[in-house]
């Protein structure tokens, strides 16, 4: 019901009709939709994760394959996976990216759990790393090349660290 909320105000007139930014605005104002009516926080959460993320559709045959894991990995996928086929349908009823999703999500479910990170902060710390926002591309970097299966063991994924993400000398460290 709320997934389109934030077109009313981004619609714009330039080469064709545009909702430029609809998808953030939306999610926002779907959260205050959701607090006014007095929703919980988890399902006010669920609301604009499902808002925020409907689009995410339209790409899914260009994303690369860890991106895709994620969002098939979603908790609530199922519902994201819902919203998308309703709104294809009510739209110009293309369901290509809903059965490759649905296909893709059957086959995950039925695949192993999904493997454990091959390294941690800690090992990051050391390393010599210094915790801060750099923590999260590097452990975002080695997750989709190990869930894209670039990246294999703890060994690798820390020699894959030290090339990619060299420590300068004013951070020093012990260089394993």
């Amino acid at each position: 019901l709320l997934h389109d909320v934030g077109k009313p105000p981004t619609f714009s007139i330039k080469e064709r009709i545009r909702f430029d930014g609809h998808v953030e605005l939306g999610a926002n104002m779907a959260g205050e939709i959701c607090r006014r009516l007095r929703l919980s926080n988890e399902e006010t959460e669920r609301v604009t994760d499902l808002v925020l993320n409907h689009l995410r559709f339209m790409s899914v045959f260009e994303m690369r394959e860890s991106t895709l894991k994620r969002l098939l990995r979603k908790p609530d996928f199922p519902d994201h996976l819902e919203l998308h086929r309703v709104d294809c349908l009510s739209s110009h009823r293309d369901l290509t990216g809903y059965w490759f999703c649905k296909r893709k999500y059957d086959e995950l479910k039925n695949a192993p759990p999904a493997p454990p990170p091959l390294i941690r902060g800690s090992d990051l710390i050391e390393m010599g790393y210094q915790p801060g926002p750099l923590f999260r591309d590097i452990l975002g970097a080695v997750e989709d090349m190990h869930l894209e299966g670039k990246l294999r063991t703890h060994e690798e994924a820390l020699n894959y660290v030290r090339r990619t993400y060299p420590l300068r000398p004013a951070e020093g460290g012990d260089r394993k």
